[in-house]
């Protein structure tokens, strides 16, 4: 009976309330931070507590004295504050503070034991906003550079929309940010016909199912229930999973030679390589698994070491993929309707876009690229495709970005915006 009035996981969660209530989560699991020797001189890991309502693991470069301008820098999926390893301690040495957390759900932070059918209101755009926010005012900040890679674009994108006071430049890597929706204008008096502004990515799927062979799209997918079990339990193993997935989206698989996509329909998206446009009846673990690169592959790879790796793959091993995947979920069931209150909002700031020559991710939304350069920032001061680098840019050409980054953040502080 009582069983039937509360779900097993309600009965667990109530045992440790009643056991330690006291206790941040991150810390009653027993994770600490990283070994320092797993971490390039200089950077250090730590807990930040209290930041919208949870505590957050950060690495950290550039805090040993407290007068520094501050840059914070957010990763993308799936990946950890760790990716950004490379380029803070360049960063540092030029005087920045350089703070780069594991977001809400990834990583050491908290959120990690979330469950697909959980409240997804903690992963809405507005609420990892707040998480930035918080993370700037408890590092005693009242401004900051912000910098996004893959879903940490979109994220930085939306703190330099909705608080241009507090994040005073943007720069964009790898996902470009297409602006923000718009609404329904001078309709009042319209017939009262169905205005479709976009193609719905249930139409899309549609398309793509009809294509042959048939596909699906990798964000509807990651947005469904067997996503995290299929990445978590790959037949391969995390490590091996992980391993297909980052080589797969670099510069070293020689297959990818991105262009300009015509349009958003199923026969245009079917181009796309089979991480982001899938075979239908396959996971992402299936569909990686093809381009396991070999032994000889891996132990040149001097971007990503397997030691380096294994830094992910401990992380995604002990905590799996839905604090990450929820983003996704929220996006497709529509989640994030409360942005269309910024509609029309442009970035006004200094920005800029930096992504890898070979990386898909700059056209797998048509439009989207130059929507950003045109109307949606308005202070664009360069996009930069740099050679030799697939998705993963700051870790394959870390010397290339370190440059891009400095020389934009020293170009402001020049002007007297930093």
């Amino acid at each position: 009976m009582l069983q039937s009035a509360l779900t097993r996981r309600q009965l667990i969660q109530g045992l440790v309330a009643v056991l330690a209530p006291a206790a941040a989560p991150t810390q009653a699991a027993g994770i600490g931070p990283y070994d320092p020797a797993t971490l390039p001189p200089g950077i250090r890991s730590r807990f930040v507590h209290h930041i919208n309502g949870i505590t957050m693991h950060v690495l950290e470069a550039g805090y040993q004295s407290g007068d520094r301008p501050g840059v914070l820098l957010l990763h993308g999926f799936p990946e950890l504050a760790y990716s950004w390893r490379k380029v803070m301690p360049p960063l540092a040495s030029a005087g920045y503070h350089v703070i780069a957390p594991d977001l809400r759900g990834y990583g050491r932070s908290d959120g990690t034991d979330v469950l697909y059918d959980d409240d997804l209101g903690p992963s809405r755009m507005l609420n990892r906003v707040l998480d930035a926010v918080g993370l700037v005012s408890a590092f005693g900040y009242r401004s900051v550079d912000v910098v996004g890679h893959d879903f940490g674009s979109p994220v930085a994108a939306w703190c330099a929309v909705i608080r241009p006071d507090i994040f005073r430049s943007v720069v964009l890597m790898s996902a470009p940010f297409g602006g923000t929706p718009t609404l329904p204008f001078d309709s009042a008096d319209a017939p009262p016909t169905e205005v479709a502004t976009r193609r719905s990515r249930e139409s899309i799927q549609a398309e793509l199912v009809a294509q042959d062979p048939p596909r699906k799209h990798y964000q509807w997918y990651y947005s469904t229930p067997e996503a995290n079990d299929n990445m978590w339990h790959a037949p391969q193993g995390v490590h091996a999973f992980l391993r297909a997935y980052y080589h797969m989206k670099s510069g070293d698989w020689k297959q990818n030679e991105p262009f300009r996509l015509e349009a958003w329909t199923g026969t245009e998206l079917a181009q796309l390589p089979h991480y982001y446009v899938m075979e239908l009846d396959q996971g992402m673990a299936e569909n990686v698994a093809s381009e396991m690169p070999s032994a000889a592959e891996i132990d040149a790879c001097e971007w990503l070491p397997d030691d380096e790796l294994s830094i992910y793959s401990t992380e995604y091993d002990r905590n799996g993929f839905q604090g990450g995947l929820n983003s996704y979920r929220v996006g497709i069931t529509g989640g994030n309707v409360d942005l269309q209150v910024f509609s029309g909002k442009t970035i006004d700031q200094p920005s800029l876009f930096i992504a890898g020559k070979s990386d898909w991710g700059v056209y797998q939304r048509p439009g989207a690229v130059e929507r950003m350069e045109r109307s949606a920032c308005t202070d664009m001061r360069g996009v930069h495709l740099v050679d030799g680098a697939g998705h993963w840019v700051q870790q394959e050409q870390p010397a290339e970005v370190s440059r891009l980054l400095l020389e934009f953040l020293q170009r402001l502080k020049s002007e007297g915006g930093a």
